[in-house]
């Protein structure tokens, strides 16, 4: 398994499909150059990360300890204990892993989309491919992992779903200044309610054991949700 940072789906707006494609450097911008051990300790500790997110894919499965981790990885719970100072620590790389792919696509969607509507559209687009193609990101997502960890992880989780939602809210705002939506008046509560579709769906994916496709009839609820923000 490898996380997917769903930078080849592609979105359909209400103007044109959007694929993001990762970032590529040219010649004129050559790798800094890294020291072979430093590439080792990047390379296990993404290793780590993917087998933990592995791991979380499969919902029935007993709980997951660095104990299970390590005998996955075949390697000692010592080690893992080189790269990542507790368990907590691993979920924050995999909490760090979300934040940067969905806001690095959030951030190219308001630059490619004139049209508050689309970058709405594509930002829903966005949270509920990126919940389907990284089942196991989900359950952190939902912070259903997260609940006996640290509590700052729940605190995180709470804290990037608001900086979404804020995301929501300015695209709302575009949408008023474009004449796409009536007033303004109720852009705070239409937010909140896009956001609470979004998390409410990851939370129905994971307590389907990911039977219950966050994508499923989108285009639809997409289409009754639009007559709902223009009010």
């Amino acid at each position: 398994m490898k996380l997917c940072d769903s930078s080849q789906v592609r979105y359909n707006t209400g103007i044109h499909s959007t694929t993001f494609l990762p970032i590529q450097r040219t010649m004129s911008t050559p790798e800094p150059p890294v020291s072979r051990s430093r590439a080792n300790t990047g390379e296990r500790r993404q290793e780590i990360l993917h087998t933990l997110a592995s791991l979380l894919e499969r919902p029935q499965s007993e709980k997951i300890t660095t104990a299970l981790l390590a005998s996955h990885l075949k390697v000692s719970e010592a080690a893992l204990y080189r790269h990542f100072a507790s368990k907590a620590k691993m979920y924050e790389g995999l909490i760090e892993f979300i934040e940067q792919t969905l806001f690095t696509r959030i951030n190219r969607i308001a630059v490619e989309l004139p049209s508050g509507l689309a970058q709405v559209e594509a930002t829903l687009t966005l949270l509920l491919a990126f919940s389907e193609k990284n089942p196991g990101m989900t359950r952190v997502l939902t912070g259903e992992v997260l609940h006996h960890e640290n509590e700052r992880l729940l605190v995180r989780i709470a804290q990037l779903c608001e900086r979404l939602e804020a995301s929501l809210r300015q695209s709302l705002r575009l949408a008023v200044t474009h004449g796409e939506i009536s007033s303004d008046r109720a852009i705070t509560v239409q937010a909140n309610l896009l956001m609470n579709i979004v998390i409410g769906r990851w939370h129905q994916f994971s307590s389907s054991q990911f039977q219950r496709r966050p994508l499923e009839h989108w285009e639809l609820s997409w289409t009754l949700l639009k007559s709902l923000v223009r009010i």
